[in-house]
């Protein structure tokens, strides 16, 4: 059920900022979402970005579709058809400002509707689009992209794009090379022939996840907690044969190396092989708020 005052609101426009994946604030990934903002171009919401210059901005807007709202994620640089992060925090906010009444909310965004869960115990979890992988990649260029070399990769792992709507490149390091990286001014010219958004560089031990991600062909030098990621690891995992049949879980911890611990709760459902469905849980905590004036754009 949708509760959504359409007031055209004054001007300039109210916006939250939250912090995502982590039970206490100025850790796990910061959020803003600007509210009302549902007559803005693509070039007011791109500049809106920009000026907060988190890894992602969002809007929520109406939707004349059967989903709860409308979506629309920005990076500084570019907009993203789907991202975790975001999607969890703005549910959370949604319902916490009572604009959406769960315990099921459905999200519109580029790629598609997504479905997520407002629990009670307070965390929020995000069934992501459909999963795909691609083909093995050389990893040779990419580990060099950031500081590493051949012998930092886990051997018998293939690199390769997956995702659940936004794809990333998945390289798997051992433990202690995933603190090592530095990426580098040829990170961008690397990912290029994968066509992953960024590089989601981790180690995998048994169900424990330590991981980073870098893009910064989409402004972000590094995220601090990567949902959509957390997401399409599964489909990577099942297309590496390290997951069974039906449904397993995992923790992913990233943005320690950059000061901002995260922690996020992946689910993968796999049949034949072959994942089918993809899901992360975590918590949000409450930071900021505050109203930003409209760019003078088209």
């Amino acid at each position: 059920m949708t509760i959504w005052p359409r007031s055209g609101g004054p001007r300039p426009l109210a916006y939250h900022v939250v912090d995502v994946f982590t039970e206490r604030a100025y850790a796990g990934n910061p959020l803003a979402v600007v509210l009302d903002g549902d007559d803005l171009s693509t070039q007011q919401c791109q500049a809106i970005a920009r000026e907060f210059n988190l890894s992602e901005t969002t809007f929520p807007m109406a939707t004349s579709t059967r989903a709860d709202y409308r979506l629309r994620i920005f990076t500084p640089g570019a907009e993203l058809p789907f991202a975790g992060h975001p999607s969890v925090g703005t549910a959370w906010l949604m319902r916490s400002l009572g604009r959406v009444a769960g315990p099921r909310v459905v999200q519109d965004c580029l790629a598609g509707l997504l479905p997520l869960w407002l629990r009670t115990d307070g965390t929020v979890e995000l069934t992501g689009g459909t999963p795909s992988v691609g083909p093995p990649v050389p990893a040779g260029d990419l580990l060099r992209a950031v500081g590493l070399d051949d012998g930092d990769a886990m051997p018998a792992r293939s690199a390769r794009r997956a995702g659940t709507g936004s794809d990333f490149t998945y390289v798997c390091v051992r433990d202690e090379a995933v603190g090592r990286a530095r990426p580098g001014a040829d990170l961008t010219a690397a990912l290029t022939p994968t066509g992953g958004h960024g590089l989601f560089l981790f180690s995998w031990n048994a169900g424990a996840v330590h991981a980073r991600m870098f893009a910064p062909g989409l402004g972000v030098g590094e995220d601090p907690a990567t949902g959509s990621a957390a997401t399409g690891l599964g489909a990577w995992l099942a297309a590496e044969d390290l997951v069974d049949d039906g449904e397993t879980a995992y923790v992913v911890e990233q943005g320690g190396e950059i000061g901002r611990p995260s922690t996020m709760y992946g689910t993968v459902v796999v049949e034949r092989g072959v994942a089918v469905e993809c899901r992360v849980a975590g918590t949000v905590v409450a930071v900021a708020s505050g109203t930003i004036s409209v760019p003078d754009l088209p």
